[in-house]
C-alpha cells in the first residue's frame, strides 16, 4: 500500500465499501457527525497505516473514492462530533468503529475497557469521556471481491404449504461429526460436506433455518465466566458472516453452502436480529453505530436521550422509524437475497421491528417497506411475534405474507400429551392450522409455524425426561430459563435405564413428532430431536458452546436410528398426501358434489363432536380428513389434487379407548392401519383391514388410512 492514498470525491451510494474492479468507494451515513476519518491498516490488519478524511458529505452521507484500495484491504472509521450523552450524542474519535455495511470482518474483538466511550468505573459513569485508542482490541472491516459463479438453482421458491423447516446451528451440527474433516468442523465448509448434506436430503426436509450467522459478539460477562454466546443473538454486523463460521474460503464458503443446498432442493432461511445490536445500553461499548451517530441509529427515550428504549432485554433497540436505519435493514435483507441467494428470514423478536411510538403497528414503516418491496415481499418471511415490552405478544397480528412462530401450538401439544385435561378444543384448532388465530385477510394455514421444540427451551428428549430445568452450568444458579415448560419426565427425573420409562419416553417422542408432522400449518423440527439429542435438562443453553449443544453423531443408539427412520417416514407421508398440508383452512362444511365434510371431529362411538363435548375433560379425540377436499387444491396446471382420506386418533390418557371407525363411504376402501405409536414403526403400505372398533392404547397416536377405490 502506498504511504499516501489518492482520494477522490466518490459517490454517496452504495453505502459501505464497494470495490468496482479499479478502486473502492466508501460511504457512511451520519447525520450529526462533524468529520469522518477512514482508517487503513497494513496487510495483516494489525497496524494502522493511514487516516483519510472522507472529502464529501452528500445528504448526510460521508463518502470518498480511493483508486488504490483493492479487495482484501482492511479498514475502519473514526467519527468526530459532540460527546453529549444527555442529548443522545456519543461521538468519540478515539474509538475505531466498524462499518455497519461491512461485508467481512477480520480478527476477533478482545474485551478491554478502552472499547468504551466513557471511563469505566468513573463516578459519572457514561457522562465521562475516555481518550484511550480502542483499535488494538477491535476487529477490522475488509473490502471484498463478491465474485462467485452460481449454478442453475438459485431460486427454489418451494411453496409454503410444502415446506418442512429444520432449525439448526452452523457450529453445533458438525463439531462432533466423524465424517467432517476436523479443520472444517463448525464452519460452512463443514456443513457443505457430502455427508451432512446427504443426511438433510435423506431426512426429507425442504428448508434449513440457521440460527444467527450475522457477525455477533460474545458478551463480556460470558467470556469472564468461561462461556460464549453460542446462539448468536448479539449482532454487530448485518452484512457479514460470523468469522468463526468461515474457514480458509471466506465468504465463498457460505455461497458454496447455499448453492449445494439448492442443488439438493433445500432452501436456506436465516434467523436475523435487527431489533437490537451488541452495543447494549448506555453503559455498553462503542463499537459501531453508537459512535457513528447514536441519536439516529438507536431508539432513545423521549426526554431522557441518555437512555435507550429496550423492548428486548438486551439494552437497546434500533430506531426503525429513521429512514436511514430502515434503509440499512432493508439493504441488508436485499443483500442476503440478491448476493447470497438465501430464501427467507426468521425475524427475532419481530414485534420490536414493528413498534411505532412504542406500540405495535401492523402498518409500521418496516412492515410496509417489506410489503412493497418487489424482491423481499416474495421470499419467506417468518416473525417471532413477540418481545418483552408492553403489548409485545402479537401472535396472529402480522400482515398477510408473513408466517409466525405459533407458541400456542407448542404449549397445547405439550399440555395434551403430558395428560392435562381441558385441551380438546385448543388441540383441534392447533391440529387443523389454528384458523382461530390466522384465518383473516386471506392468510393461509402455513401462516402458523408449528413447533414443539426449538433452540430456546427443552429438546424433545429433555421434554419427556425432565420435569424441571437444570441450567446450573449457565452460572446463574438455575434462575435463568423458563419455568413454564409443560414437560413430563415419565416417572423419573433425567436419564434412566428402567425399561418401562425408556419405552414410554420413546412412545411420547413418536406422539409429539407424529402430531407435529401431520398437523396443518408449517412444521419446524429442531436439529437432533429426530434421534434424541439431550441438553441434560438445560432449557436455556444460549451460552454453552460445547457438548451440551453439539450434536453427538457417534452416540446415536438403536433407538435413535429408529426415531430417525420414523421421522423420515412421517415426512414422506406428509409430503405425499395433500390432506396433511392443505393450503386452505378446514371449515367443517360439506364438500360440493358430495355428502362429506372436509373434516369431522369424532367421539369414540363414531358420532361427531357436539358443542358440549368440547368442554369434556377427556384425553382423546379423533378427526377424519377427507381427500375429497382436493377440489379446493389445484396443481400448478389447475388440476384438482384429490387424495385418500385419513383418520387421526390421539389418546393422551393412561387407559385404552375403543374407537368406532366410519366405513360407510362406498368410494373408499375399508379402513387400514397406517400408524400406531404404541408400535415402533410406521406401516408403509397397509393391505389388511383392521378390527372395528379399534383399540387405541394409552398415550398413543393412530392413523387410519381410507384409500380411494380404483
Amino acid at each position: 500500500m502506498n504511504a499516501r492514498q489518492r482520494v477522490w470525491p466518490g459517490l454517496p451510494y452504495p453505502l459501505g465499501a464497494t470495490w468496482d474492479g479499479s478502486g473502492t468507494n466508501f460511504a457512511l451515513f451520519s447525520a450529526h457527525a462533524e468529520k469522518v476519518e477512514l482508517c487503513l491498516f497494513d496487510a495483516d490488519g494489525k497496524q494502522e497505516v493511514e487516516r483519510i478524511v472522507l472529502p464529501e458529505n452528500t445528504h448526510e452521507i460521508w463518502h470518498g473514492y480511493l483508486p488504490d484500495v483493492r479487495a482484501g484491504h482492511f479498514y475502519g472509521y473514526r467519527v468526530y462530533g459532540p460527546y453529549d450523552p444527555e442529548n443522545g450524542h456519543r461521538f468519540n474519535h478515539h474509538k475505531l468503529l466498524l462499518d455497519p455495511y461491512a461485508k467481512s470482518l477480520h480478527g476477533d474483538l478482545e474485551w478491554n475497557d478502552a472499547l468504551f466511550g466513557y471511563v469505566v468505573g468513573h463516578e459519572q459513569e457514561d457522562l465521562s469521556f475516555d481518550k484511550r485508542d480502542s483499535a488494538p482490541f477491535m476487529p477490522r472491516c475488509e473490502v471484498i471481491d463478491p465474485a462467485f459463479t452460481w449454478g442453475m438453482k438459485t431460486d427454489l421458491r418451494t411453496p409454503w404449504h410444502e415446506t418442512i423447516i429444520y432449525e439448526m446451528h452452523v457450529r453445533g451440527f458438525t463439531m462432533l461429526h466423524p465424517e467432517v474433516a476436523e479443520e472444517e468442523r463448525g464452519t460452512f465448509g463443514g456443513l457443505s460436506s457430502p455427508v451432512p448434506i446427504g443426511y438433510l436430503t435423506d431426512l426429507g426436509i425442504t428448508a434449513v433455518e440457521l440460527l444467527p450467522v450475522h457477525t455477533f459478539l460474545h458478551d463480556r460477562h460470558l467470556i469472564k465466566a468461561g462461556l460464549r454466546n453460542y446462539w448468536g443473538y448479539n449482532s454487530i454486523g448485518f452484512f457479514s458472516v460470523h468469522p468463526e463460521y468461515l474457514g480458509r474460503g471466506g465468504i465463498l464458503e457460505f455461497k458454496t453452502f447455499v448453492q449445494l443446498l439448492h442443488d439438493n432442493d433445500i432452501e436456506v432461511i436465516l434467523d436475523v436480529v435487527y431489533n437490537h445490536t451488541a452495543e447494549g445500553n448506555h453503559l455498553g461499548p462503542t463499537l459501531s453505530m453508537r459512535g457513528i451517530d447514536n441519536k439516529s441509529y438507536y431508539y432513545l427515550m423521549e426526554g431522557a436521550e441518555r437512555y435507550y428504549n429496550d423492548f428486548t432485554g438486551t439494552g437497546n433497540a434500533l430506531e426503525l422509524r429513521h429512514p436511514h436505519v430502515l434503509r440499512m435493514v432493508t439493504d441488508s435483507l436485499r443483500y442476503w437475497v440478491q448476493e447470497m441467494k438465501v430464501d427467507g428470514f426468521r425475524f427475532d423478536l419481530a414485534t420490536t421491528l414493528a413498534r411505532v411510538n412504542g406500540e405495535f403497528d401492523e402498518h409500521a414503516s418496516f412492515l410496509d417497506a417489506i410489503a412493497q418491496d418487489p424482491l423481499l415481499s416474495t421470499v419467506k418471511l417468518i416473525a417471532e411475534p413477540w418481545d418483552i415490552g408492553d403489548g409485545g405478544y402479537q401472535v396472529g397480528r402480522f400482515p398477510p405474507g408473513w408466517a409466525e412462530w405459533n407458541d400456542q401450538y407448542r404449549d397445547t401439544l405439550r399440555k395434551f400429551w403430558k395428560g392435562d385435561s381441558g385441551q380438546l378444543g385448543d388441540l383441534a384448532s392447533r391440529l387443523s392450522g389454528s384458523s382461530d388465530i390466522y384465518d383473516r385477510r386471506g392468510r393461509r394455514p402455513w401462516s402458523s409455524i408449528n413447533f414443539v421444540t426449538a433452540h430456546d427451551g427443552f429438546t424433545l428428549q429433555d421434554l419427556v425426561s425432565y420435569n424441571e430445568k437444570h441450567n446450573e452450568s449457565n452460572g446463574e444458579d438455575n434462575r435463568d430459563g423458563s419455568d413454564n415448560n409443560n414437560s413430563w419426565n415419565c416417572g423419573f427425573e433425567g436419564p434412566t435405564d428402567y425399561p418401562e420409562i425408556v419405552r414410554l419416553r420413546e412412545q411420547q417422542k413418536r406422539n409429539l413428532l407424529a402430531s407435529l408432522l401431520l398437523s396443518q400449518g408449517l412444521p419446524m423440527l429442531y436439529a437432533g430431536d429426530e434421534f434424541g439429542h439431550s441438553q441434560h435438562g438445560n432449557n436455556n443453553a444460549y451460552c454453552q458452546d460445547n457438548e451440551i449443544n453439539w450434536l453427538d453423531w457417534d452416540a446415536i443408539d438403536t433407538a435413535g436410528h429408529a426415531l430417525i427412520a420414523f421421522t423420515r417416514a412421517l415426512i414422506r407421508l406428509r409430503r405425499d398426501h395433500i390432506v396433511f398440508h392443505r393450503h386452505r383452512f378446514f371449515h367443517g362444511k360439506t364438500i360440493p358434489g358430495t355428502s362429506i365434510k372436509d373434516i369431522m371431529w369424532l367421539k369414540p362411538d363414531g358420532e361427531q363432536m357436539e358443542a358440549d363435548d368440547w368442554h369434556d375433560s377427556g384425553h382423546s379425540i379423533a378427526c377424519l380428513s377427507s381427500g375429497e377436499a382436493g377440489i379446493y387444491h389445484l396443481t400448478p396446471r389447475g388440476e384438482m389434487e384429490v387424495d385418500n382420506s385419513f383418520m387421526l386418533i390421539l389418546n393422551a390418557g393412561d387407559q385404552p379407548v375403543d374407537y368406532l371407525l366410519p366405513q360407510d363411504n362406498p368410494d373408499l376402501e375399508p379402513p387400514a392401519l397406517l400408524l400406531d405409536t404404541s408400535r415402533d414403526g410406521l406401516e408403509g403400505a397397509p393391505e389388511e383391514s383392521i378390527s372395528n372398533p379399534y383399540t387405541v392404547g394409552p398415550r398413543s397416536l393412530v392413523v387410519i388410512w381410507y384409500r380411494r377405490r380404483e
